[in-house]
């Protein structure tokens, strides 16, 4: 018989394994039965605002700038290529991350597995380099809308630049370290009052509305229509809207996450979080692009060209309310805060995935805190140095981070869909049409950086 004391010991071990049982089934769950997988859970809000808070960053605050200059028809461009854009392409990529042999496999991992190490060693360091563009014009946009904020709102003298991007720069990395589910949690919290900011902000400038956006086109010396003028500015501005709507730096973070969570259902799961999340952002966006630019006047987006400072910030400047002007500037910060956090997790993916492919082919195993602290290291002098420097955003954006992100966004998914076996289901899409050709455009408008270069 059963001594009376061992009875809690042994409900209490009984209770333990219940919960145990419980906790097991609801995983088991997540990859074995397609309605509670498909259901939303609250790791599924996390990630769509993630994405989001990822996309809404400089790109966002840059484009109204370049839409704008093009005049009506760049505007026109912008509305028919946004949605199509951002959700025929991180689908795409997520489908191509889904494709790896094994569950904890990276972007950079599933392109050496369809394509071999050498390929795959060129396309992390593209990846790479990629990301890292864009985190670089990140540092400069947060240390001059800093600065923008401090002369201008704050009325105090600018702090010496060295110093204001070497503490920027050293918090948002301090905060890099703290891993990807407190970053995630962060960026949450932070994209619904943003979102809720840009929309207020929109509404507010309906009444400064103005129609010289709408009869605006390109003209030369004497005042007459440039058609050149106008399709240079329609070429540039392709990659500023990839950028825009793109959060390819937090897509393979996001695919494998997935991908461990719901199995078989990934790409049912992942287009369900796209379809909610895309339209949100799309919508979002344009209709403060939209508002921005039918606020002021072609000359106004020229001399914030000139400024180097975003439409938020240079719309701070020129309002006469205080408390507007405060908001604009904070909400510019934000965003752009937002926006590093989300493409640090894809610099620190590429880093660390050429540190481990090198590492690799020498026989050594490179420690997860070690190459974590490296990348900290390295990412922290690039970041600041940059800044520092104050090299033009936009300009940053039109000829290397844009077509960059074309190439990884666009071009790379589509050439696997073609190649790799396990993603030919995906071929012949009238989408992937779209996808290569704006993929093509936006790439393309690197080479007029380097023709730049000599004349």
């Amino acid at each position: 018989m059963t001594n009376e004391e061992d009875r809690p010991a042994k409900r209490r071990a009984g209770d333990a394994q219940a919960a145990a049982t419980v906790e097991a089934q609801k995983t088991k769950d997540y990859k074995t039965d397609r309605a509670f997988a498909l259901k939303w859970h609250g790791q599924d809000v996390r990630w769509m605002l993630s994405l989001f808070g990822t996309a809404i960053g400089a790109g966002v605050l840059f484009l109204p700038i370049d839409a704008g200059g093009a005049g009506i028809i760049g505007i026109v461009l912008m509305l028919l290529v946004a949605y199509p854009l951002a959700y025929f392409a991180h689908r795409a990529m997520c489908r191509f991350v889904l494709s790896a042999r094994n569950p904890d496999d990276d972007i950079t991992d599933v392109v050496e597995q369809h394509f071999g190490f050498g390929f795959g060693m060129v396309f992390t360091i593209i990846y790479f380099v990629e990301v890292l563009v864009i985190l670089l014009m990140y540092s400069v946009s947060i240390t001059n809308t800093a600065q923008s904020f401090i002369v201008n709102q704050l009325h105090m003298p600018a702090p010496p630049r060295w110093l204001l991007s070497l503490v920027l720069i050293a918090v948002l990395i301090l905060i890099m370290t703290c891993g990807t589910r407190a970053v995630t949690r962060v960026m949450t919290w932070l994209t619904w009052p943003v979102i809720a900011v840009l929309v207020i902000f929109a509404l507010y400038l309906i009444p400064r509305w103005n129609p010289s956006m709408l009869t605006s086109f390109p003209k030369n010396a004497s005042g007459a229509f440039d058609f050149g003028t106008l399709a240079l500015d329609l070429w540039l501005l392709v990659p500023v809207i990839v950028l825009t709507f793109d959060h390819s730096a937090i897509i393979s973070s996001f695919s494998v996450n997935v991908r461990r969570r719901y199995g078989k259902y990934s790409d049912d799961k992942i287009g369900k979080i796209l379809k909610v999340g895309e339209p949100m952002m799309v919508t979002v966006v344009l209709f403060f692009v939209l508002s921005s630019d039918l606020a002021l006047t072609p000359g106004d987006l020229v001399k914030a060209k000139a400024e180097n400072v975003s439409i938020l910030s240079y719309l701070a400047n020129i309002l006469n309310t205080p408390a507007i002007s405060w908001i604009a500037s904070i909400t510019a910060f934000v965003c752009i805060f937002k926006a590093f956090l989300g493409h640090y997790l894809g610099v620190e993916e590429g880093l660390g995935g050429i540190i481990r492919k090198v590492a690799h082919t020498k026989g050594v195993v490179v420690e997860r805190k070690k190459l974590n602290v490296i990348v900290s290291v390295l990412m922290f002098f690039a970041c600041w140095f940059v800044a520092w420097a104050n090299p033009s955003a936009i300009g940053m954006i039109e000829t290397m981070a844009g077509p960059l992100i074309a190439f990884v966004l666009l071009l790379l998914p589509m050439y696997g869909v073609h190649k790799a076996p396990a993603l030919k289901k995906y071929s012949h899409k009238i989408s992937n049409v779209f996808i290569v050709v704006v993929g093509l455009v936006a790439v393309s408008a690197i080479f007029y950086n380097i023709v730049e270069l000599f004349m």
